[in-house]
């Protein structure tokens, strides 16, 4: 089973955004060098939690500091970009990372402010059509525009034959349909959407038709939030922090940009005794929305989902609050599924480089 990472750039509690991304990329380099097969970066804006808004800059600088694991975007949000600027961009990484790069395209609405300062016309708004913009992006990826197109004839980086993998995410039945149907590799966000993940995994698979985009059969990921502790308490305690900062957005409103991350001991003072019960294992065949515990606990219930979804790669969202708890989590959980470590050399992270400074 492969393992993968999505990092949002988490800003642990009383840090900057300067010292989140520093951290992505030591999560990156910890992850290549523990045998994960991929990381992506999120793209969340206007977010006070996370730094990842571009997930275009962290995946060009952490091609700098590693040498093997995948790096990509855990999603580009298409409904707010130009399908060319995407495609372009990303056959670029390509060329700055051959064989490495993965371009996971999905979207989002962030509300009404977010959406208008990303509209370049915003007298008359743009409504995307999703199917649409995910099509034409493939097509220029693989010069596979009709005959008669006006964009045909005019490809990409001519000298770079390597193209990114894509894949499409997404929480929804609908996304399943349009990945299954454009033959491209798929995602889905199970700490979105716990209950149908199996059911849409499944669906993918099944009606999967190759198009001509990379894939000659499935491949589908399942994201999870996950935090795993030495013991199961610590386990369960490290996972106070996603509960918290979940229950913090249930209350925050309009006020939800500036929500951040809690430590485990405050997220415990603030939540409910419900949000505090909330199920960290598969309850009466109810998937959970975050799974926790000891490395054996979490193992368990991950390969439970697996076995239901049928999914081919995990992919762990990780919001432990303290940035060496989150990457000792990693660590706990490559050793249960027995992944091989690298050995690869070491280069410069950012933090390393203000220390030598």
């Amino acid at each position: 089973m492969k393992l993968s990472i999505v990092d949002l750039g988490t800003v642990a509690p009383d840090t900057t955004e300067k010292d989140a991304l520093a951290d992505a990329l030591e999560t990156t380099r910890h992850a290549e060098q523990r045998g994960f097969h991929r990381i992506w970066f999120a793209e969340h804006h206007l977010s006070r939690s996370g730094a990842s808004h571009h997930p275009e800059l962290l995946i060009a600088a952490a091609a700098m500091v590693t040498s093997e694991i995948r790096l990509g975007s855990g999603a580009v949000l298409m409904n707010h970009y130009s399908p060319f600027k995407v495609a372009e961009m990303f056959k670029q990484l390509e060329a700055m990372a051959p064989g490495r790069i993965d371009l996971g395209m999905g979207r989002a609405t962030a509300g009404p402010v977010l959406d208008l300062a990303l509209q370049q016309n915003r007298q008359n708004p743009v409504h995307a059509n999703h199917q649409q913009q995910v099509l034409e992006t493939l097509s220029w990826l693989y010069e596979a525009f009709p005959d008669d197109h006006p964009f045909t004839g005019h490809p990409l980086m001519t000298t770079v034959p390597e193209v990114p993998q894509t894949w499409l995410l997404g929480s929804s039945p609908n996304g399943s349909n349009l990945a299954a149907g454009l033959g491209i590799g798929y995602t889905f966000a199970g700490f979105i959407n716990p209950l149908g993940a199996a059911a849409a995994l499944r669906h993918y698979r099944e009606n999967f038709a190759p198009q001509g985009f990379g894939l000659d059969s499935p491949r589908a990921i399942l994201a999870v939030n996950v935090a795993v502790g030495d013991t199961t308490a610590d386990g369960l305690h490290l996972a106070n922090s996603p509960k918290g900062f979940y229950s913090r957005l249930s209350r925050a409103g309009r006020a939800a940009g500036s929500v951040v991350v809690p430590a485990p001991d405050e997220a415990a003072r603030e939540m409910t005794q419900a949000e505090k019960d909330q199920p960290t294992t598969i309850v009466d065949g109810q998937w959970p929305r975050f799974v926790a515990g000891g490395p054996d606990d979490v193992r368990a219930t991950l390969e439970q989902m697996i076995a239901e979804s049928g999914a081919d790669e995990l992919m762990i969202q990780n919001l432990i609050a303290d940035p060496a708890a989150r990457r000792h989590s990693h660590e706990l959980l490559a050793q249960a599924f027995g992944l091989t470590p690298r050995s690869v050399p070491r280069v410069e992270t950012l933090n390393s480089v203000e220390t030598a400074r």
